[in-house]
């Protein structure tokens, strides 16, 4: 019988978290470093089995979610840049990096294009799929001229300040683009318009929409979900 990676990590996963229950019922707080323990542990099986030149692959048949994709965003209502109010939006390189950049949407379009037709996946076990056009991250990272000590990448949107802090290694993957195209067409605010990142690598919320900011980093910062006990990694 085979195990694929997804159905293996959610049994390790399992197995920590069912181990560490009573610690955390009879001592939430001295049950912290155990649990810290156990997700850095679980980082390394992830980081282990992470594979740079392992590609999603979709059939050319394979029936995209179209209109049913799912839509999500932290504010009361859609997030969709105001140019009156925050000027034309741009996006923002910085951190460890040689030549900072800060790119319009016609400048980011500009760029090497990728488009892709992949798999989106959710935490919650479901999958959906779509054509993303846009720029690798490594494209991005190449241009701004990265330094070696860049370890991670933060990206950060406009949704009310969320942002999700990410590996190297996943950041530069060939299928990991700053999109700014879904399905042909340009992306609707629901989608996380005017650019957003987008993976197969990675689990939906670490996939920052209504991007704004990329921020090369010698250490990780957390992000929105995983400041609230999500996996950090949150890799597929």
């Amino acid at each position: 019988m085979t195990l694929d990676r997804r159905r293996f990590l959610g049994i390790s996963a399992a197995s920590i978290a069912g181990s560490l229950l009573a610690a955390c019922d009879k001592n939430p707080e001295g049950a912290k470093p155990l649990l810290q323990l156990a997700e850095r542990a679980n980082e390394q099986v992830e980081g282990g089995l992470f594979r740079h030149s392992a590609m999603n692959h979709v059939g050319a048949k394979a029936r995209l979610a179209g209109p049913s994709f799912p839509k999500y965003f932290i504010s009361p209502t859609v997030p969709v840049w105001d140019p009156a109010a925050g000027g034309v939006w741009r996006l923002e390189v910085s951190g460890a990096v040689r030549r900072p950049l800060s790119l319009t949407l016609d400048d980011l379009m500009k760029l090497p294009r990728v488009t892709q037709k992949v798999d989106h996946f959710c935490v919650e076990g479901w999958n959906a799929r779509a054509i993303w056009s846009g720029v690798r991250v490594s494209d991005i990272a190449r241009a701004a001229g990265i330094t070696d000590d860049a370890q991670y990448v933060d990206f950060a949107g406009f949704d009310k300040g969320y942002h999700e802090s990410w590996d190297m290694q996943s950041a530069m993957h060939p299928q990991t683009l700053v999109a700014y195209g879904m399905d042909g067409y340009l992306l609707t605010p629901a989608h996380g318009a005017p650019a957003r990142v987008h993976s197969p690598v990675k689990l939906g919320y670490k996939n920052t929409k209504y991007l704004t900011r990329v921020v090369f980093m010698p250490g990780r910062n957390g992000g929105y979900w995983s400041d609230q006990g999500y996996e950090w990694y949150g890799g597929t």
